[in-house]
């Protein structure tokens, strides 16, 4: 089953967004990441953001939030306020 890891941001400026859609704009993403996709989704009014990233395994879970974990402060869209751990129940493409 597919896990989706998650993370919530709080001050995320409408610059910060679009330097992060420069830098993603490659479709590559960080090194060493093994998620199978990502999702950034951005309130720019509240200055918030919900980052989803998708994995097909556990082991790849671990390892992605291995990668992220040691990341700089600085590359990720603002202040991370949490992290959770979901099972994807449901995914579909229309």
């Amino acid at each position: 089953m597919a896990l989706a890891r998650v993370v919530s941001f709080d001050g995320v400026t409408k610059d910060r967004i679009e330097e992060m859609q420069g830098e993603m704009g490659d479709g590559e993403p960080p090194e060493g990441l093994p998620a199978k996709e990502i999702i950034v989704l951005d309130d720019r009014e509240a200055e918030k953001s919900l980052v989803i990233l998708f994995f097909d395994t556990e082991d790849d879970y671990r390892r992605g939030d291995e990668v992220l974990e040691a990341m700089p402060a600085g590359d990720t869209p603002g202040q991370r306020t949490s992290v959770t751990k979901y099972d994807v129940a449901v995914r579909m493409a229309v």
